[in-house]
C-alpha cells in the first residue's frame, strides 16, 4: 500500500466526462489498496477567462481582488471532482486552501507556501476519505485568499505530498511524460524514464511547461518523487528523481524555450555604486521577477543596462522604472515583447566542454542572431527574437543529438 498524492491539471479536468475520468483513474488506485489525495486545476480555459476580466477592468488592478476572483476556478473543479467520486462510490470531500489550512506569504498573485497542517488530512486519509484539494490557493497572514502564481496546482500538490509524507506526487496532464524538447515543434523528441531535480529545475526555470518551478524546487528540498503521466493514455510517464538514481547521465537532457518573455533596456544609466539596486529594489518590491541581465559600459561614464521581466509584468514594470527615474537618472526606457529565450539543459555539461560553442554554432548557421546569453553549471540560455524560436529549437536538438530514430518501416 502506498500513500498517493494525485494531480490533475486544467485539460484533464476540462469538461464533466473528463471529471469523470479523473474519478475512474482515482477509484482505481483505492480499489488498488492505495491511500490517496487528489489536487485538481481550474477547468481548461477558466483561469484565463476571470484573469482577463481582471485586467480588462484594469491593467493595474488590486492584486488581493485579482486572487479573489481567479482562485474560484479551482473551487468549482474540486466540488465537482468529489462529487463524481461519490457518485461512483468513493467516499470524497472536497477542501479549499484554507480549510487545510495552506498557509502562503501574502503576495499576491506569486504567494510562496510557508506551511500546511496535514494532520487533518492524513486523518480522513487513514478512514478510507479521498480528499480532493484546490490546487494554486492558500490563505495569507492577513486571513485573504492568496494564489500561487500560474502553474501553481503543481505546487499545491507537492507541497501536499510533503505535508502527509507521500510516497509519490503524480502530475496528470495532457503529455505523457517528460521530452527532451515540445513534441509539438520536434516531432522526434524523446520521452526521459528518469531526470534529476536539477536538471528538470533548470528545464521548468527557462520554460518547460511540464512542471511549475517553484513545484520542483520544492520536491528537490523535500525530496518527493514526482511522475508526470497522461490523464489519457494508459502509459509509464517520467520520474524526476535524485541524480544518483540515473545511471547514464547525458551531457544535455533537454531543449526548452519561453515565449513569455520581455526585454527592457534602460538607456545611458549613470555608471555609479547603488544603480542596480535601486532599479532592481524597486522591481523587487513590486513582486517583478527579474531573468538574464547584461550590462554595457560606455566611454562617456553611462551605462546601457538590459533585462528580461515576464511579458505578463512588463506594464507593471514599466511604470515602476518610470517612477524611479528621477532617482536612477536614466535617459530612456526600451520594450520589446517579441523575444524568446531557448535554454539547453544537461547534468553532463559540468564535465564536458563545448557546450555553449555547439548552440553558438547551430544558431549561426541559421542566421539566429544572440542578444542576450546566461549561464548555470548546467544550462545555457540565449535570447532572440520570438519569430526564431521553432527553428531555433529545432536546431539545437538536432545540434546536441537528441533527435530520436525515426521509427522503423
Amino acid at each position: 500500500m502506498a500513500r498517493i498524492v494525485m494531480k490533475f491539471g486544467g485539460t484533464s479536468v476540462a469538461d464533466l466526462d473528463r471529471i469523470r475520468n479523473v474519478a475512474a483513474r482515482v477509484k482505481r488506485e483505492v480499489d488498488a489498496g492505495n491511500e490517496v489525495a487528489v489536487v485538481v486545476s481550474a477547468m481548461a480555459g477558466v483561469t484565463n477567462q476571470l484573469v482577463k476580466w481582471c485586467q480588462d477592468l484594469s491593467p493595474l488592478h488590486d492584486a488581493r481582488e485579482y486572487d479573489a476572483v481567479v482562485a474560484t476556478g479551482e473551487q468549482v473543479t474540486a466540488g465537482l471532482t468529489a462529487i463524481a467520486l461519490q457518485a461512483i462510490g468513493v467516499e470524497a470531500r472536497s477542501w479549499q486552501g484554507w480549510q487545510i489550512p495552506i498557509h502562503t506569504d501574502g503576495a499576491h498573485g506569486k504567494a510562496r507556501v510557508e506551511a500546511i497542517e496535514g494532520e487533518t488530512l492524513i486523518e480522513r486519509i487513514r478512514q478510507g476519505q479521498v480528499p480532493v484539494v484546490t490546487g494554486f490557493q492558500g490563505i495569507g497572514p492577513r486571513n485573504r485568499i492568496t494564489t500561487l502564481g500560474r502553474g501553481g496546482s503543481d505546487l499545491s500538490a507537492v507541497a501536499l505530498a510533503a505535508a502527509i509524507k507521500a510516497d509519490r506526487c503524480d502530475i496528470y496532464t495532457d503529455v505523457d511524460g517528460i521530452y527532451t524538447t515540445d513534441p509539438r515543434i520536434v516531432p522526434r523528441a524523446k520521452k526521459l524514464e528518469k531526470i534529476s531535480y536539477e536538471e528538470m529545475l533548470e528545464l521548468a526555470s527557462v520554460g518547460a511547461k511540464v512542471l511549475q518551478t517553484r513545484s520542483v524546487e520544492l520536491a528537490m528540498k523535500q525530496r518527493v518523487r514526482v511522475q508526470v503521466l497522461s490523464s489519457f493514455e494508459d502509459k509509464p510517464g517520467s520520474l524526476v528523481v535524485d541524480e544518483d538514481e540515473i545511471v547514464e547521465k547525458p551531457i544535455v537532457s533537454g531543449i526548452a524555450y519561453s515565449r513569455d518573455e520581455a526585454k527592457v533596456t534602460l538607456r545611458r544609466v549613470p555608471d555609479r555604486p547603488g544603480i542596480a539596486a535601486a532599479v532592481f529594489g524597486a522591481l523587487a518590491k513590486a513582486n517583478v521577477n527579474v531573468d538574464m541581465i547584461v550590462q554595457n559600459i560606455g566611454a562617456d561614464g553611462t551605462t546601457d543596462l538590459t533585462f528580461t521581466v515576464g511579458r505578463a509584468d512588463l506594464a507593471r514594470a514599466r511604470d515602476v522604472l518610470e517612477k524611479a527615474r528621477a532617482e536612477v537618472g536614466f535617459e530612456s526606457l526600451l520594450a520589446d515583447p517579441d523575444v524568446a529565450k531557448i535554454s539547453v539543459v544537461g547534468i553532463g555539461m559540468r564535465s564536458h566542454a563545448g557546450v555553449a560553442n555547439t548552440m553558438f554554432r547551430a544558431l549561426a548557421e541559421k542566421g539566429i542572431n544572440i542578444q542576450v546569453i546566461s549561464t548555470s553549471e548546467i544550462k545555457v540560455s540565449v535570447l532572440v527574437a520570438a519569430e526564431y524560436t521553432e527553428l531555433a529549437v529545432r536546431a539545437l536538438h538536432s545540434a546536441y543529438g537528441l533527435d530520436a530514430a525515426p521509427a522503423a518501416a
